[in-house]
């Protein structure tokens, strides 16, 4: 979805900060967006003991923040100096996000598979570390696209700070959207039995995504 972003960063002139900002808040929520968030944001959630609204949307927020802490830390050198991570870091930080998918659809497809009024908890430190490995692995792409179009290094940061807020504003807005879905009854019901499907396709797509990271398949990302 990179091309998106392109288009979406065009719109930065990189010398108008109102219009920087609003660049850099649609490029936040669109990025919360993404199929390995969404899928590592699901898998997540659903593993939880507590599936409300409020509990998910705290784990979505955790999360985000976990993600946002490690845009901004390896984002900063890219924006400012152009530096960014060595292709074989990128590499493995990309693969260890397959891994870590791979591992929450496992939890999800275990807690499946045993009785379905054991739940294990998810604390908000495991919550934060999942955001922070996930944020590792797409920063470089988010600095490419911040330095296309903004050539101050004072708004650059700016947007570095309000993209990685927004995102993790978004994930917990989804997640909150997920848990209230979940707290009906009727909801939790057909969750209980898509479950499995849900376990399955992410536990595929983590296995993707890890391989496509090591350029063993094809990768879209």
């Amino acid at each position: 979805m990179l091309g998106l972003d392109e288009k979406i960063a065009h719109f930065s002139d990189g010398t108008t900060l109102l219009i920087v900002v609003a660049v850099a808040v649609v490029l936040g929520l669109r990025h919360a967006s993404d199929p390995d968030h969404l899928t590592a944001m699901t898998t997540l959630v659903a593993t939880g003991r507590d599936r409300a609204a409020r509990s998910a949307a705290r784990l979505g927020l955790v999360w985000g923040f976990g993600h946002a802490t490690s845009l901004f830390v390896l984002g900063l050198p890219i924006v400012l100096y152009r530096a960014y991570l060595p292709a074989p870091v990128q590499r493995d930080a990309e693969t260890a996000v397959g891994i870590m998918i791979v591992l929450l659809a496992v939890a999800l497809l275990r807690r499946t598979r045993n009785d379905v009024h054991v739940h294990r908890s998810r604390t908000p430190l495991q919550a934060y570390v999942i955001g922070l490995v996930h944020g590792i692995g797409g920063s470089a792409g988010i600095g490419v696209l911040l330095l296309a179009s903004i050539r101050s290094h004072g708004l650059a940061v700016v947007s570095l700070v309000v993209f990685a807020f927004c995102t993790a504003i978004s994930m917990a807005v989804l997640s909150s959207g997920f848990g209230l879905t979940l707290s009906r009854p009727a909801a939790r019901r057909s969750f209980a039995k898509l479950a499995p499907a849900v376990g399955l396709a992410s536990l595929a797509f983590g296995i993707w995504y890890a391989l496509g990271a090591q350029n063993l398949v094809p990768y879209a990302f």
